[in-house]
């Protein structure tokens, strides 16, 4: 019985050490990698500022300047000359993301289409939903 009882034992403990190690990871941190909330690399509490935490951050923990509306739109506008032709800047929203203010920009094609497109605070234009129609 003492026999099979060190044995049951032994195995367990090896199971424990086995799975601390796998919660450990490769870093020997707790935590799942990089943006897991509250451990790991990106998390909350995983580290000071630097290019590994956050986009745009440089490694001095400094945040990039970001553009303001009338950028916002001429950068949506660039875009739209070249892929959307015809296509015009009606309107510009400011809204607030995690890291500063985004922009929601409408535009307007030459047969009554609305396009939207987001601007994040670094100046990334990035399509929002489909093509649609808006009653005349």
């Amino acid at each position: 019985m003492k026999r099979w009882m060190s044995v049951v034992a032994g195995i367990a403990v090896v199971a424990l050490l086995a799975g601390v190690a796998l919660a450990m990871g490769p870093g020997g941190r707790m935590g799942m990698g990089q943006g897991t909330m509250g451990m790991g690399h990106g998390g909350m509490m995983g580290g000071g500022a630097g290019a590994g935490n956050c986009p745009g951050m440089a490694a001095t923990g400094t945040a990039p300047a970001t553009i303001g509306e009338d950028k916002a739109k001429d950068l949506v506008q660039e875009y739209a000359d070249k892929y959307l032709k015809g296509f015009t800047v009606e309107k510009v929203l400011p809204f607030t993301m995690r890291h500063g203010t985004g922009y929601s920009v409408e535009l307007r094609g030459p047969n009554a289409e609305v396009r939207t497109f987001h601007v994040n605070p670094w100046g990334n234009v990035m399509p929002f939903g489909g093509p649609g129609r808006r009653g005349a």
